[in-house]
């Protein structure tokens, strides 16, 4: 799991608990309703209720689109308001898998190439250990730039406000002044520090922001309508899922605003909430790429955000590569959090079929029962002959 918020952070946001039973709730949400052959309810709630989350959602998804989906349990821990199949989710670092599709688009319109260099488009200002670091090595986290830049670089790119792209811009001309954490292209560190590296590059390129690049080429063309940035909802409404954090006695939900997600700044590296149904549009265009559908992206870039682009690497642009029996061999996931809100995307290319899971909270708790969900579902589909 990875994300930016500090403990201090997190303790700062801290909400009173107000105590409402979850498990009752999601008892009167799912009585006296019909089983559906393509609703998960019955699949997810065992593994609420033993993991006692505030919400748990989930779809299966395959070249043609949705074959099941599903999501029970509470907007917010302190209300009986029941999620929907409709509600919109902070997917976190999964957004990384769509920047590196950004990426793969505009190199389709000439505008950069996998292996366009970081001094080729920022400069003579950064560090000469960055000159020679590329696309590529910095969407399969291997550019040695760290997790993080510096925290207090941070809180100067946010008290000097302005847009989020003015924001991102200083902050990765700053963060480029010092050398790489480890040497470029020698080993794998996950960084979500690359990805606004990248997301920058592309600004630069592109004369447009990473969010209008992201609509443009992503949102608007797969029919991605409620997709957008941020955390989901309207401040003083609860008409989207909460995200939460562990209290003393339970789930803390956390009110909408400014420190209810990441800085703006750093949305290529997660910044993203969507709905099941707009996040099942992206990974079936994935899907039918790895089939040989050339609709989106060339059969050639399809490969590169696919594959390793170099023996012995984890990740491809987006993905890490994962190896699993019921996947067939090779599978490609990614796991996103942002502190109140957990997302996992597996990619099955061999089988044609990918698996998202949602939650509103982001706690090491939550592992466990998104494992449980990952291996009730896949067996689920073997059950079904599938």
């Amino acid at each position: 799991m990875k994300h930016f918020s500090s403990a201090a952070l997190v303790a700062a946001l801290m909400l009173h608990f107000a105590s409402v039973s979850a498990l009752e709730a999601i008892q009167l949400q799912t009585r006296d309703e019909a089983p559906r052959s393509n609703d998960l309810s019955e699949v997810i709630l065992p593994i609420l209720r033993k993991a006692d989350l505030p919400a748990l959602g989930a779809a299966i998804v395959t070249s043609d689109g949705i074959e099941a989906m599903g999501a029970v349990g509470l907007r917010s821990w302190k209300s009986t308001e029941a999620v929907t199949i409709d509600d919109q989710w902070h997917i976190g670092s999964c957004t990384k898998t769509m920047t590196a599709t950004l990426a793969a688009r505009l190199i389709e319109r000439g505008l950069l190439s996998w292996d366009t260099t970081i001094g080729s488009v920022l400069g003579p200002t950064i560090h000469p250990d960055w000159k020679d670091v590329t696309v590529a090595w910095l969407l399969c986290h291997r550019s040695g730039a760290p997790l993080n830049f510096d925290e207090a670089l941070w809180e100067q790119m946010v008290a000097r406000g302005g847009s989020p792209q003015n924001q991102r811009r200083y902050f990765v001309e700053q963060g480029l002044k010092s050398p790489p954490t480890t040497t470029p292209n020698t080993e794998t560190v996950y960084s979500n520090s690359a990805y606004i590296v990248v997301g920058v590059m592309m600004e630069t390129l592109a004369d447009s922001s990473w969010e209008d690049l992201m609509r443009r080429e992503i949102f608007e063309p797969l029919g991605m309508d409620r997709t957008g940035f941020g955390a989901p909802g309207e401040p003083g409404k609860l008409n989207q899922p909460l995200g939460h954090v562990t209290g003393v006695n339970g789930w803390t939900p956390i009110a909408l605003g400014p420190h209810a997600d990441n800085p703006a700044a750093t949305g290529p590296a997660g910044s993203v909430h969507t709905t099941l149904s707009d996040w099942a549009r992206f990974v079936a265009t994935h899907l039918r790429g790895a089939r040989g559908d050339e609709s989106y992206l060339s059969a050639t870039n399809w490969q590169r955000l696919h594959s390793a682009s170099e023996s012995g690497w984890d990740y491809t642009p987006g993905w890490k590569i994962g190896k699993q029996e019921w996947a067939g061999g090779k599978f490609l996931r990614h796991i996103g959090g942002n502190g109140f809100w957990l997302a996992e995307a597996s990619l099955v290319p061999n089988k044609d079929f990918a698996v998202l899971i949602v939650t509103n909270t982001s706690d090491d708790s939550v592992e466990t029962p998104f494992k449980e969900l990952l291996d009730a579902l896949v067996a689920a589909r073997k059950t079904h002959g599938k």
